[in-house]
Protein backbone atom coordinates (compact mmCIF):
# COMPACT_ATOMS: atom_id res chain seq x y z
CA UNK A 1 0.00 0.00 0.00
CA UNK A 2 1.30 3.50 -1.15
CA UNK A 3 1.13 5.72 2.41
CA UNK A 4 -0.51 8.86 1.63
CA UNK A 5 -0.59 12.14 3.69
CA UNK A 6 -4.35 12.64 4.43
CA UNK A 7 -6.33 15.91 6.43
CA UNK A 8 -8.66 15.40 8.64
CA UNK A 9 -10.80 17.82 10.02
CA UNK A 10 -13.09 16.96 13.00
CA UNK A 11 -12.12 14.74 15.31
CA UNK A 12 -15.31 13.76 17.39
CA UNK A 13 -16.66 10.82 18.64
CA UNK A 14 -16.75 9.36 14.99
CA UNK A 15 -13.96 11.26 13.45
CA UNK A 16 -11.29 10.63 15.77
CA UNK A 17 -11.29 6.48 15.52
CA UNK A 18 -11.93 6.78 11.61
CA UNK A 19 -8.89 9.19 11.61
CA UNK A 20 -6.95 6.61 14.02
CA UNK A 21 -8.07 3.48 11.71
CA UNK A 22 -6.30 5.58 8.45
CA UNK A 23 -3.25 5.69 10.87
CA UNK A 24 -3.37 2.23 11.68
CA UNK A 25 -3.54 1.71 7.75
CA UNK A 26 -0.04 3.19 7.18
CA UNK A 27 -1.39 6.95 6.42
CA UNK A 28 0.46 10.17 7.52
CA UNK A 29 -2.91 11.80 8.99
CA UNK A 30 -2.96 15.48 9.99
CA UNK A 31 -5.87 16.02 12.38
CA UNK A 32 -7.44 19.13 13.58
CA UNK A 33 -10.99 19.74 15.38
CA UNK A 34 -12.06 22.93 17.42
CA UNK A 35 -12.45 20.92 20.65
CA UNK A 36 -8.89 20.38 21.82
CA UNK A 37 -9.29 17.77 23.60
CA UNK A 38 -10.51 15.71 20.67
CA UNK A 39 -7.23 16.52 19.18
CA UNK A 40 -5.40 15.27 22.08
CA UNK A 41 -7.20 12.16 22.35
CA UNK A 42 -6.28 11.52 18.38
CA UNK A 43 -2.82 12.44 19.00
CA UNK A 44 -2.13 10.08 21.90
CA UNK A 45 -2.69 6.88 19.49
CA UNK A 46 -0.67 8.62 16.35
CA UNK A 47 -2.77 11.62 14.78
CA UNK A 48 -0.20 14.59 13.83
CA UNK A 49 -1.85 17.56 15.41
CA UNK A 50 -2.53 20.94 12.93
CA UNK A 51 -2.77 24.39 14.29
CA UNK A 52 -5.91 24.61 11.75
CA UNK A 53 -8.19 23.23 9.30
CA UNK A 54 -6.37 25.08 6.81
CA UNK A 55 -2.82 24.57 7.94
CA UNK A 56 -3.76 20.28 7.52
CA UNK A 57 -4.65 20.56 4.08
CA UNK A 58 -1.78 22.08 2.83
CA UNK A 59 0.34 18.91 2.77
CA UNK A 60 -2.32 16.49 1.98
CA UNK A 61 -3.05 14.08 -0.99
CA UNK A 62 -7.04 13.98 0.25
CA UNK A 63 -8.85 15.96 2.68
CA UNK A 64 -11.76 14.37 4.80
CA UNK A 65 -13.98 15.90 6.99
CA UNK A 66 -16.24 14.61 9.39
CA UNK A 67 -18.78 17.57 10.76
CA UNK A 68 -22.07 18.73 12.51
CA UNK A 69 -23.53 20.29 9.40
CA UNK A 70 -23.96 21.51 5.70
CA UNK A 71 -22.73 24.82 7.04
CA UNK A 72 -20.11 24.31 8.42
CA UNK A 73 -18.61 22.11 5.58
CA UNK A 74 -19.31 24.93 3.18
CA UNK A 75 -17.81 27.22 5.35
CA UNK A 76 -14.96 25.51 5.74
CA UNK A 77 -14.52 25.15 1.97
CA UNK A 78 -14.75 28.58 1.82
CA UNK A 79 -13.09 31.85 1.84
CA UNK A 80 -9.18 30.85 2.78
CA UNK A 81 -10.14 27.48 4.17
CA UNK A 82 -9.38 24.16 2.85
CA UNK A 83 -10.40 24.48 -0.80
CA UNK A 84 -8.08 28.02 -1.50
CA UNK A 85 -5.32 26.06 1.41
CA UNK A 86 -4.96 22.42 -0.64
CA UNK A 87 -2.80 21.95 -3.63
CA UNK A 88 -4.57 21.77 -7.15
CA UNK A 89 -6.43 18.22 -7.68
CA UNK A 90 -6.85 17.59 -4.17
CA UNK A 91 -9.40 14.68 -3.19
CA UNK A 92 -12.03 16.13 -0.95
CA UNK A 93 -13.88 13.30 0.82
CA UNK A 94 -16.87 14.86 2.88
CA UNK A 95 -18.49 11.84 5.61
CA UNK A 96 -20.31 14.19 7.49
CA UNK A 97 -24.09 13.49 7.11
CA UNK A 98 -25.92 16.87 5.47
CA UNK A 99 -28.46 17.96 3.41
CA UNK A 100 -28.45 17.34 -0.33
CA UNK A 101 -28.12 20.57 -1.50
CA UNK A 102 -25.70 21.12 0.83
CA UNK A 103 -23.51 18.31 -0.57
CA UNK A 104 -23.78 19.31 -4.09
CA UNK A 105 -22.83 22.87 -3.40
CA UNK A 106 -19.47 21.61 -2.14
CA UNK A 107 -19.01 19.35 -5.15
CA UNK A 108 -19.44 22.36 -6.95
CA UNK A 109 -17.26 24.80 -4.96
CA UNK A 110 -14.04 21.95 -4.66
CA UNK A 111 -14.67 21.47 -8.81
CA UNK A 112 -14.44 25.03 -9.15
CA UNK A 113 -11.62 25.67 -7.36
CA UNK A 114 -9.89 22.48 -9.22
CA UNK A 115 -10.38 20.06 -6.86
CA UNK A 116 -12.17 16.52 -6.94
CA UNK A 117 -14.79 15.83 -4.77
CA UNK A 118 -16.90 12.91 -3.08
CA UNK A 119 -19.96 12.79 -0.25
CA UNK A 120 -19.60 9.80 1.35
CA UNK A 121 -21.75 9.43 5.23
CA UNK A 122 -21.05 6.57 6.80
CA UNK A 123 -23.69 4.24 9.04
CA UNK A 124 -22.33 2.20 11.65
CA UNK A 125 -21.98 4.48 14.89
CA UNK A 126 -18.78 4.89 17.15
CA UNK A 127 -19.07 0.98 17.53
CA UNK A 128 -18.19 0.60 13.66
CA UNK A 129 -15.80 3.96 13.37
CA UNK A 130 -13.49 2.40 16.00
CA UNK A 131 -14.31 -1.14 14.69
CA UNK A 132 -13.33 -0.16 11.52
CA UNK A 133 -16.88 -1.79 10.03
CA UNK A 134 -18.45 1.38 9.20
CA UNK A 135 -20.61 1.53 5.98
CA UNK A 136 -19.52 4.26 3.22
CA UNK A 137 -22.46 5.71 0.60
CA UNK A 138 -20.61 7.43 -1.57
CA UNK A 139 -22.28 10.35 -3.94
CA UNK A 140 -19.06 11.16 -7.34
CA UNK A 141 -17.83 10.72 -9.72
CA UNK A 142 -16.48 6.83 -10.56
CA UNK A 143 -12.83 8.53 -10.68
CA UNK A 144 -13.02 10.24 -7.45
CA UNK A 145 -15.09 7.09 -5.80
CA UNK A 146 -11.74 4.91 -7.06
CA UNK A 147 -9.35 6.79 -5.54
CA UNK A 148 -11.30 7.39 -2.34
CA UNK A 149 -11.35 3.47 -1.85
CA UNK A 150 -8.16 2.54 0.03
CA UNK A 151 -8.98 5.40 2.72
CA UNK A 152 -12.74 4.68 2.94
CA UNK A 153 -11.73 1.05 2.94
CA UNK A 154 -9.09 1.53 5.88
CA UNK A 155 -12.10 3.13 8.09
CA UNK A 156 -15.37 0.69 6.83
CA UNK A 157 -16.45 -2.87 6.06
CA UNK A 158 -18.18 -2.19 3.35
CA UNK A 159 -18.18 1.33 0.70
CA UNK A 160 -21.08 1.08 -1.80
CA UNK A 161 -20.83 3.49 -4.69
CA UNK A 162 -24.78 5.11 -4.91
CA UNK A 163 -24.39 7.77 -7.63
CA UNK A 164 -23.30 11.44 -8.77
CA UNK A 165 -22.75 14.14 -6.66
CA UNK A 166 -24.48 13.63 -3.46
CA UNK A 167 -26.29 10.06 -4.01
CA UNK A 168 -24.42 9.33 -1.23
CA UNK A 169 -26.19 11.95 0.99
CA UNK A 170 -29.61 10.94 -0.47
CA UNK A 171 -28.92 6.93 0.98
CA UNK A 172 -27.91 7.96 4.03
CA UNK A 173 -31.39 10.19 4.57
CA UNK A 174 -33.18 7.50 3.48
CA UNK A 175 -31.76 4.60 5.50
CA UNK A 176 -31.86 6.59 8.64
CA UNK A 177 -35.29 7.59 7.89
CA UNK A 178 -35.92 3.11 8.00
CA UNK A 179 -34.12 2.67 11.24
CA UNK A 180 -35.90 5.89 12.92
CA UNK A 181 -39.08 4.37 12.01
CA UNK A 182 -37.99 0.66 12.73
CA UNK A 183 -36.91 1.89 16.37
CA UNK A 184 -40.11 3.42 17.02
CA UNK A 185 -42.23 0.14 15.65
CA UNK A 186 -39.64 -2.11 17.78
CA UNK A 187 -40.61 0.23 21.01
CA UNK A 188 -43.84 -0.16 20.67
CA UNK A 189 -43.94 -3.55 20.27
CA UNK A 190 -41.71 -4.59 23.27
CA UNK A 191 -43.97 -1.77 25.60
CA UNK A 192 -47.08 -3.54 24.20
CA UNK A 193 -45.48 -7.05 25.17
CA UNK A 194 -44.95 -5.63 28.27
CA UNK A 195 -48.92 -4.47 28.58
CA UNK A 196 -49.89 -8.07 27.75
CA UNK A 197 -47.48 -9.90 30.14
CA UNK A 198 -45.04 -10.97 27.50
CA UNK A 199 -41.16 -11.38 28.36
CA UNK A 200 -38.45 -9.36 26.60
CA UNK A 201 -36.59 -12.75 25.62
CA UNK A 202 -40.03 -14.57 24.11
CA UNK A 203 -40.81 -11.71 21.95
CA UNK A 204 -36.87 -11.39 20.97
CA UNK A 205 -36.50 -14.77 20.50
CA UNK A 206 -39.51 -15.14 17.93
CA UNK A 207 -39.25 -11.82 16.05
CA UNK A 208 -35.14 -12.17 15.73
CA UNK A 209 -36.40 -14.96 13.52
CA UNK A 210 -39.63 -14.43 11.94
CA UNK A 211 -41.20 -10.95 9.91
CA UNK A 212 -40.10 -8.39 12.38
CA UNK A 213 -36.10 -8.92 11.95
CA UNK A 214 -34.77 -5.93 11.69
CA UNK A 215 -31.21 -4.04 12.73
CA UNK A 216 -33.34 -1.87 14.95
CA UNK A 217 -34.29 -5.35 17.07
CA UNK A 218 -31.19 -7.79 16.24
CA UNK A 219 -28.29 -4.91 16.85
CA UNK A 220 -29.63 -2.28 19.10
CA UNK A 221 -32.59 -3.96 20.88
CA UNK A 222 -34.38 -0.90 22.83
CA UNK A 223 -34.83 -3.36 26.25
CA UNK A 224 -31.98 -4.80 28.28
CA UNK A 225 -31.49 -8.24 28.20
CA UNK A 226 -31.95 -9.92 24.38
CA UNK A 227 -28.90 -8.16 22.90
CA UNK A 228 -26.26 -7.91 25.41
CA UNK A 229 -24.27 -5.50 23.15
CA UNK A 230 -26.93 -2.71 22.56
CA UNK A 231 -27.21 0.79 24.44
CA UNK A 232 -30.23 -0.43 26.47
CA UNK A 233 -27.83 -2.76 28.80
CA UNK A 234 -25.62 0.55 29.27
CA UNK A 235 -28.43 2.75 30.49
CA UNK A 236 -28.95 4.12 26.85
CA UNK A 237 -25.32 5.85 26.71
CA UNK A 238 -24.98 6.34 23.26
CA UNK A 239 -24.36 4.26 20.48
CA UNK A 240 -26.17 6.74 17.87
CA UNK A 241 -27.16 9.57 19.92
CA UNK A 242 -31.49 10.60 20.06
CA UNK A 243 -30.01 14.37 18.48
CA UNK A 244 -28.41 13.44 15.70
CA UNK A 245 -30.81 10.50 14.67
CA UNK A 246 -33.50 13.75 15.18
CA UNK A 247 -30.77 15.27 12.77
CA UNK A 248 -30.83 12.98 10.47
CA UNK A 249 -34.95 12.51 10.77
CA UNK A 250 -34.94 16.72 9.87
CA UNK A 251 -33.12 16.33 6.87
CA UNK A 252 -34.82 13.22 5.50
CA UNK A 253 -38.74 15.61 6.42
CA UNK A 254 -36.95 18.05 4.59
CA UNK A 255 -36.50 16.34 1.81
CA UNK A 256 -39.97 14.89 1.62
CA UNK A 257 -41.69 17.97 1.91
CA UNK A 258 -39.28 19.03 -0.92
CA UNK A 259 -39.88 16.56 -3.08
CA UNK A 260 -43.86 16.03 -2.32
CA UNK A 261 -43.52 12.78 -1.31
CA UNK A 262 -46.51 11.39 1.03
CA UNK A 263 -44.18 9.73 3.76
CA UNK A 264 -46.76 9.91 6.82
CA UNK A 265 -44.47 7.80 8.81
CA UNK A 266 -41.25 9.30 7.85
CA UNK A 267 -42.92 12.63 8.91
CA UNK A 268 -44.06 11.42 12.23
CA UNK A 269 -40.89 9.74 13.17
CA UNK A 270 -38.93 13.20 12.31
CA UNK A 271 -41.48 14.72 15.09
CA UNK A 272 -41.28 12.49 17.62
CA UNK A 273 -37.49 12.22 17.33
CA UNK A 274 -37.03 16.00 16.86
CA UNK A 275 -39.42 16.13 20.59
CA UNK A 276 -37.59 13.14 22.19
CA UNK A 277 -33.85 14.90 21.30
CA UNK A 278 -35.11 18.48 22.71
CA UNK A 279 -36.47 16.52 26.16
CA UNK A 280 -35.35 13.59 28.10
CA UNK A 281 -33.49 11.82 25.20
CA UNK A 282 -30.42 14.50 25.16
CA UNK A 283 -27.64 12.36 25.95
CA UNK A 284 -28.91 9.16 24.97
CA UNK A 285 -28.82 6.63 22.33
CA UNK A 286 -31.97 7.08 20.09
CA UNK A 287 -32.90 3.33 21.25
CA UNK A 288 -34.13 5.29 24.70
CA UNK A 289 -37.04 6.34 22.87
CA UNK A 290 -38.61 3.63 24.58
CA UNK A 291 -38.78 5.32 27.71
CA UNK A 292 -40.81 7.92 26.33
CA UNK A 293 -43.57 5.32 24.36
CA UNK A 294 -43.90 3.29 28.04
CA UNK A 295 -44.41 6.58 29.85
CA UNK A 296 -47.00 7.96 26.68
CA UNK A 297 -48.50 4.29 27.05
CA UNK A 298 -49.18 4.54 31.19
CA UNK A 299 -50.51 8.23 30.83
CA UNK A 300 -52.85 7.19 28.22
CA UNK A 301 -53.84 4.04 30.23
CA UNK A 302 -54.31 5.96 33.39
CA UNK A 303 -56.43 8.84 31.50
CA UNK A 304 -58.78 5.94 29.69
CA UNK A 305 -59.07 4.05 33.37
CA UNK A 306 -60.01 7.51 34.38
CA UNK A 307 -62.79 7.87 32.19
CA UNK A 308 -63.95 3.90 32.11
CA UNK A 309 -64.41 4.61 36.42
CA UNK A 310 -66.26 7.63 35.40
CA UNK A 311 -68.73 6.41 33.01
CA UNK A 312 -69.27 3.43 35.14
CA UNK A 313 -70.44 5.77 37.86
CA UNK A 314 -72.96 7.72 35.71
CA UNK A 315 -74.69 4.59 34.44
CA UNK A 316 -75.35 3.42 37.70
CA UNK A 317 -73.26 0.23 37.72
CA UNK A 318 -70.35 1.55 40.46
CA UNK A 319 -69.77 -1.31 43.34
Amino acid sequence: MVTRTVAFVGLGRMGGPMAVNLVKAGHRVLGYDVVPEAVDAAAASGVEPAGSAAEAATEADVVITMLPAGRHVLDLYGGQGLLASARPGTLFVDCSTIDVADARAAHGAARAAGHRALDAPVSGGVVGAEAGTLTFMAGGGAEEFAAAGPFLSAMGGKVVHCGAAGAGQAAKICNNMILGISMIGVSEAFVLAESLGLDHQALYDVASTASGQCWALTVNCPVPGPVPGSPANRDYRPGFAAPLMAKDLNLAANALRAGGVDAQLGLKAAELYAAFAEGDGTGLDFSAIVRTIRGSGASTASTASTASAKETTTNGTAP
